[in-house]
């Protein structure tokens, strides 16, 4: 799989790929990433990539020239899949990066300043947001969806099991886990975790997994196309 990153700022991403799983499916020629600031499509003589608002107000708004100029650069934009990061995306959530992880080539397209020249809009195949807040740029929900994304990757994860057991992985949180001291500050491991019983262990982490879900995020146990 390759991730074309399309941002400003391509030196806030060297900490998050050098490290970790990323590092090493990086490494395993799992997953290439490359990095495009399209600063360097500008074609102004100051590399400026944004300009004021028609019609006039606060902030600087991306200009959509650099960037449809960045997309051409790439051989293969037209067949990848290309993803604006926006507030005003739909909620980024595990089917997604499921999903995206089947992709070949996929383009991140990382915002800053007030926003985008709305025309940029039409060069993407959808929008994603990480949540209900405005960060100062795209450059951090790019770093979620890489990782979210990437840990799904044949090989990434040496125990692929542990990936299919996530939050989220099969629509509910993760059930409550639990290693050694078997005693804490009073606090015990439960006794069916200790039992050798895998077939009882099975049934009380589902159990524990759907009760959790329904104490903390009743809103994933309801179907899409359920009605309140």
């Amino acid at each position: 799989m390759r991730i074309t990153i399309l941002t400003l700022f391509p030196e806030m991403f060297s900490g998050v790929l050098s490290e970790s799983i990323i590092k090493r499916a990086l490494a395993d020629n799992i997953v290439e990433i490359v990095l495009v600031n399209f600063r360097d499509y500008a074609k102004n003589k100051h590399k400026q990539v944004d300009d004021t608002p028609y019609g006039g107000g606060p902030g600087m708004v991306l200009s959509i020239e650099p960037i449809h100029a960045a997309l051409a650069s790439l051989p293969d934009a037209n067949t990848a899949v290309k993803v604006l990061l926006t507030p005003q995306g739909i909620p980024y959530r595990q089917e997604h990066a499921k999903e995206l992880a089947l992709t070949d080539h996929l383009i991140l397209i990382c915002g800053h300043y007030e926003g985008f020249d709305e025309r940029v809009r039409s060069m993407v195949d959808r929008e994603i947001s990480i949540g209900d807040y405005v960060l100062t740029g795209g450059e951090i929900p790019a770093m979620v969806l890489i990782d979210s994304i990437i840990r799904l990757l044949p090989g990434a994860i040496s125990c692929s099991e542990s990936v299919r057991e996530d939050s989220f992985y099969d629509g509910m949180l993760d059930y409550p886990q639990y290693t050694r001291p078997y005693e804490f500050q009073g606090q015990k491991v439960p006794d069916v975790l200790i039992s050798g019983n895998h077939q009882e262990i099975e049934k009380w982490r589902r159990y524990e997994a759907k009760k959790r879900t329904r104490e903390r995020r009743p809103d994933l146990l309801k179907k899409p196309d359920e009605k309140d």
